[in-house]
């Protein structure tokens, strides 16, 4: 079932890739999504300690938002 989470969001990330802000961070949410999916299942991390789970979900949540202000910048510029 999570094997089948990570194909469908990898094809909605292809699918949404184009042009525009909205649909960049609609493509950043859903590889946010695939990292908290990644942690949790295939890393286990679930059963860690809560530092840990929210050290590694920042992490991918940080770098989405940095790409997304990145691109807002280069945008706007």
């Amino acid at each position: 079932v999570c094997w089948l989470a990570l194909v469908a969001l990898s094809v909605a990330s292809v699918q949404l890739a184009g042009s525009g802000m909205l649909l960049a961070a609609l493509v950043l949410l859903a590889a946010v999504a695939k990292a908290w999916l990644i942690s949790e299942r295939f890393m286990e991390l679930r059963y860690a300690p809560p530092l840990w789970r929210g050290l590694l979900f920042s992490w991918a949540l940080v770098m989405a938002l940095g790409m997304l202000l990145s691109l807002q910048f280069a945008v706007s510029s």
